[in-house]
């Protein structure tokens, strides 16, 4: 009779852990400092389902890198800013740098000030060539990676890949999570497609994290569109909610949707 009792008692415990943990992402999912339009963007990208994949919590230090204009932010900031550490691994800025990732740090440093969800945030910075200490050795739970992937092949080929993977093993616990979400070209495809699609092969991906020392523990199809060949005029920028082409065949992009994506979690 104890030992069912203790049983049941732990059974609750996991069970109002669980409830606790979904309430605190879905109140992130509607903190205020979401747009609406990016809240729209919800039904492609799928954040609950892709976050509880990668088993994020509201405790956890979490990195997110090269955030952009913070789509991602705009939930993981409000999640973590009461009991976890968010670190926003922004892009480096030297005199060097385009006028595009200037503007996208510049802007995302106003929102720090700008929004109470962001009072916990720490803005660091990561490049796979020149910045890649963007955390504390060993400090983190998880680094999340969303459709970066295919800019550091494309600017710096396989070492750009290798490097980046390399400084989120640096990052991580041991028993932390890399969570990776990134255009998926298909395995038939040809890999010379890599260098300027904007889709990356998943095979690819897990033997460059593998080389890293990362073990996969899991994929899943929460961002899979079957509907993208993953071969368009313009790219992966040729769907929404880019749209390069303009009102050429926007229709045809439109029902089409966003692009075919992998989702990944490795493990250090």
């Amino acid at each position: 009779m104890f030992k069912r009792a203790t049983q049941l008692v732990c059974s609750i415990t996991l069970l109002a852990s669980s409830f606790a943990q979904a309430d605190a992402l879905i109140d992130a999912l509607a903190d205020e400092g979401r747009p609406t339009e990016q809240r729209l963007r919800d039904e492609y990208r799928h954040p609950q389902q892709t976050l509880r994949f990668f088993e994020v919590q509201e405790d956890m230090a979490v990195a997110e890198i090269s955030p952009g204009g913070g789509w991602y932010s705009n939930i993981l900031a409000p999640l973590l800013k009461e009991k976890g550490q968010f670190y926003a691994a922004h892009f480096y800025v030297d005199e060097n740098t385009n006028e595009f990732y200037k503007k996208s740090r510049e802007q995302f440093e106003q929102k720090i000030t700008a929004l109470k969800s962001y009072q916990n945030v720490k803005v660091t910075t990561f490049h796979p060539m020149k910045a890649t200490d963007f955390a504390p050795a060993e400090s983190l739970d998880r680094v999340l990676t969303f459709r970066n992937i295919h800019n550091w092949y494309m600017q710096d080929g396989d070492e750009g890949v290798e490097n980046a993977f390399k400084a989120f093993y640096k990052a991580l616990k041991v028993g932390g999570v890399l969570g990776v979400v990134e255009h998926s070209l298909r395995e038939s495809q040809s890999s010379a497609l890599q260098q300027s699609s904007g889709y990356m092969k998943q095979s690819y991906v897990i033997a460059l994290a593998e080389k890293a020392g990362f073990t996969l523990a899991g994929k899943s199809e929460i961002n899979a569109n079957k509907l993208d060949s993953g071969e368009h005029e313009k790219g992966v920028w040729t769907l929404p909610p880019s749209l390069r082409l303009g009102e050429k065949d926007e229709g045809k992009y439109l029902k089409i949707g966003e692009s075919n994506r992998m989702t990944l979690k490795f493990v250090k």
